[in-house]
């Protein structure tokens, strides 16, 4: 029991070390993270429709 004691203690003590993010920079964050995502999928988005007209103009060619 003992251990199990230590560790929460430990990891209670930790958090406390932890620097939070404002709420602002979580916002600023969280719109990069959507952006992003939102990019990237676009990017992905385009490479499939380019690879698949590439493919069907080989099959039917």
């Amino acid at each position: 029991m003992s251990k199990i004691t230590t560790y929460f203690k430990e990891s209670v003590a930790e958090l406390k070390k932890v620097t939070w993010p404002t709420k602002k920079e979580t916002y600023n964050y969280t719109l990069l993270v959507i952006g992003i995502s939102l990019g990237v999928a676009i990017f992905l988005g385009f490479l499939d429709y380019i690879f698949t007209q590439g493919f069907q103009a080989l099959l039917t060619r």
